[in-house]
């Protein structure tokens, strides 16, 4: 894997006034992100000076107000849909608390959230008699559905609603139809100008914003205050990843400021037994979020989690604590479990000519496709659609990564799937397992076209520090700008020629004690002056580390638990990535001393194996200690020895990688033949998908058609054929263009790495003797 591109933003200086106000860096902060003015920044920093939005900007919330209006004046029962995640289950208690000022919870007001495991988003012709029968069973008729978090693209269903003589009022926050829903109001962010304050609001924000207007229009009825939801908000926006501007922050600071408060027992309970204070978005996305999510991944039904945020009654929200816990410990096992088999299956990929990643299998929990998907983006850098099948129907999540409109690819395919919504980065949808090729041939090539190349790993860094100043001053410093999130992100921050010392890995465990199987590496990091700080890199072992001088990336954050403030660690650049002789053999006893019986079959530029081995299989040169400590740990789990048979990278650079390639191109277009993508690998020795990409794309800069011909077996061992003909150039360059020269400068960076680690390896086999 290549190491990640660092965009460091530019310095500025901000005027004296500001840095008074804020702190240096905070100040900076603010100037990058175009905060500058001093009614900007107090409006930014509080929420007593920004102006909110009123709800009435919403379009056709005057015609949802009226509607609930006479349902009320006429005693009308009312029935809420709500949605399975964490912003749909706060939205759906925002309203079963705001309506139930005016409705008679149970009697005049019910909700209705479909089952994860069973259902999918948005209202359904199935859940929709489900609602009926449920409510005809104790002599009621719904009149009045009021929808949160859910609905703008349920036509169908709406038009079935109608039919039955119900109104429909969608509050929702998702993607638009082309096709405006037949309902009497629908009130969604997402018809004002993307510059508009409101914009951005979540689900539950939206169903706030709803509840705001009716409070408003009859102010006499309510018993207890609108701002006692707030803490309700904040949990939905924050969990929901929603940019965190305009209303969207006034009203995630609101809601942290209730929070704190700890009034709502359910929230006090879910925040007492994740050991969080409740004073920042943390505590919601690493604490609360992620208890009431998993109940629905695991066990499908949410009516629990309204009633855990909504119940006065200690005995009965002490005994849903215990069931969120119960369903989080088993969600991490699951979510580990099924991103384990993913990878298993995108192994079996050409991941030099796959942008869409697309994969189905019917013994994954849709109730975690959603998360793995999202950990498949961040591993892997491509939008990724994963789904479980039953009875012939395959049902998943759907995520992609800033820049890749993943809704707009999959728009164009209403043809091939039986439903779909959501964002640009996520969706969920559902199409029959026989169009699965089709569809995903059909995103793949429209991605090609539309984007050209997958985008490398990238990290904007804010600011440059040093370790002296990641203190209690600096945290203060950046306090006051929270809350962090999409549109305001979390400070990264960038630290110079520094070490790692004190090096070890922890194993984590839980509340009680257990061993869990998530790792982390703790470290010290110091620098030549001798100022240190304590560390953590979560998911990775001690010998991914270097053990030389090092740049670094980190977030500040607060330890509560151990009282100090530590560096979480997001990405390193060794300064020097050979290892000293003396410091290569320490890194190699080290692994040694895990794995103390690990044998090393050496079989490098063997070419391709004669007869199968009773080993694991090292065909790649690994390039980082992670893809190294997995494959020893691959290698140990199976009780066998590791087998390289890999190209020696010492034998290629990128000039030599570049010059086969391009003769390589010359033949194929003068004779037309085909070569198989493992050939082109073994002949230029170097696998990495972004940079055949680079040389794929030189080509093609010179007049030259690169095509990828995948085998009509669609096996998914497919070792697809690379065809490359000549359109207008007779000849190519070596070494002249930015792109070539960007390919033989990454062919070389790979190439650096793969020298150090072969060594390491081989350094292993010649202390086994």
């Amino acid at each position: 894997m290549s190491p990640t591109n660092w965009h460091i933003l530019e310095t500025v200086e901000p005027p004296t006034w500001l840095v008074a106000k804020v702190g240096k860096f905070a100040a900076q902060l603010l100037y990058q992100r175009g905060i500058v003015e001093p009614e900007q920044v107090d409006a930014f920093l509080s929420t007593d000076t920004y102006q909110p939005t009123s709800a009435f900007e919403l379009p056709e919330m005057q015609q949802a107000i009226a509607r609930i209006q006479t349902a009320y004046e006429q005693g009308e029962p009312i029935a809420i849909w709500g949605d399975f995640d964490a912003d749909g289950i706060t939205a759906t208690s925002v309203l079963w608390e705001g309506l139930g000022q005016f409705f008679t919870q149970g009697d005049r007001l019910v909700f209705y959230i479909p089952d994860r495991l069973k259902e999918s988003h948005g209202i359904s012709i199935r859940g929709l008699d489900d609602l009926r029968s449920q409510c005809e069973a104790v002599g009621k008729s719904i009149n009045l559905i009021i929808t949160c978090d859910t609905g703008s693209t349920s036509l169908e269903a709406i038009n079935y609603a109608n039919e039955l003589g119900i109104d429909v009022i969608v509050t929702d926050h998702h993607t638009l139809p082309d096709e405006r829903p037949n309902v009497v109001a629908i009130i969604n962010p997402r018809y004002l100008s993307n510059e508009h304050p409101l914009f951005h609001l979540s689900g539950v924000a939206v169903a706030y914003k709803l509840m705001e207007a009716l409070y408003e229009t009859l102010p006499e009825v309510p018993q207890q205050p609108l701002e006692d939801l707030l803490d309700l908000v904040a949990i939905g926006l924050v969990a929901d990843l929603v940019q965190l501007t305009g209303d969207c922050r006034y009203l995630a600071q609101k809601g942290i400021e209730v929070l704190r408060q700890k009034k709502r027992l359910g929230v006090r309970m879910l925040l007492e037994q994740c050991k969080r204070v409740g004073d920042r978005p943390i505590d919601i996305s690493f604490g609360i979020a992620p208890r009431i999510n998993a109940v629905s991944r695991i066990w499908g039904d949410v009516r629990k989690c309204v009633e855990l945020l909504t119940t006065r009654d200690e005995k009965i929200c002490k005994s849903l604590i215990e069931q969120t816990e119960l369903a989080n410990t088993q969600r991490k096992a699951l979510q580990k479990k099924v991103f384990k088999q993913v990878q298993g299956k995108i192994e079996q990929l050409d991941l030099s000519t796959t942008g869409i990643i697309i994969l189905a299998d019917p013994q994954w929990s849709v109730g975690v496709l959603g998360l793995v998907a999202g950990q498949v983006v961040a591993e892997y850098g491509r939008p990724t659609i994963l789904c479980t099948v039953e009875d012939g129907i395959a049902k998943g999540s759907a995520r992609s990564l800033e820049g890749i409109n993943l809704y707009e690819l999959l728009k164009g395919q209403e043809h091939l799937l039986l439903s779909f919504g959501g964002h640009p980065l996520a969706g969920g949808l559902s199409f029959a397992l026989e169009n699965l090729q089709v569809l995903a041939e059909a995103i793949d090539q429209r991605f090609w076209s539309q984007y050209g190349q997958l985008q490398s790993k990238a990290i904007a860094i804010d600011l440059e520090v040093k370790i002296a100043d990641l203190n209690k001053d600096l945290f203060n410093e950046f306090k006051q700008l929270e809350p962090f999130g999409m549109g305001n992100p979390a400070p990264k921050l960038l630290v110079r020629d520094c070490e790692f010392v004190d090096i070890s890995n922890a194993n984590i465990r839980t509340h009680k004690g257990q061993k869990v199987e998530y790792i982390k590496t703790e470290f010290t990091l110091s620098d030549r002056q001798g100022n240190q700080i304590h560390g953590d890199w979560w998911g990775h072992y001690s010998y991914e580390l270097p053990d030389t001088a090092c740049d670094v990336v980190i977030e500040l954050v607060d330890n509560a638990f151990r009282k100090r403030y530590d560096a979480r660690l997001l990405d390193i650049h060794a300064q020097s990535a050979p290892l000293k002789s003396e410091e290569s053999t320490l890194a190699s006893n080290s692994i040694k001393k895990h794995n103390p019986n690990l044998k090393i079959i050496d079989l490098r530029g063997h070419g391709q194996l004669q007869q199968e081995l009773e080993a694991t299989i090292c065909d790649r040169c690994p390039t980082s200690w992670h893809d190294l400590n997995m494959l020893i740990e691959q290698a140990a789990q199976s009780h066998q020895a590791l087998a390289l048979v890999y190209t020696d990278p010492e034998k290629i650079n990128g000039a030599i990688a570049w010059q086969t390639l391009v003769g390589i191109a010359k033949y194929l277009s003068r004779t037309g033949k085909e070569i198989k993508r493992s050939q082109l690998i073994a002949k230029l020795g170097i696998e990495d998908q972004s940079v055949l990409q680079l040389g794929f794309e030189e080509l093609r800069q010179y007049g030259y058609v690169v095509e990828i011909v995948h085998n009509e077996s669609n096996s998914e061992l497919d070792d697809p054929h690379i065809r490359i003909n000549s359109v207008a150039a007779d000849h190519l360059p070596t070494q002249s263009s930015t792109i070539t020269k960007q390919f033989i400068q990454a062919v070389n960076e790979i190439l650096f790495q793969q020298q150090f680690f072969d060594r390491q390896l081989i350094s292993l086999n010649e202390h086994d003797r």
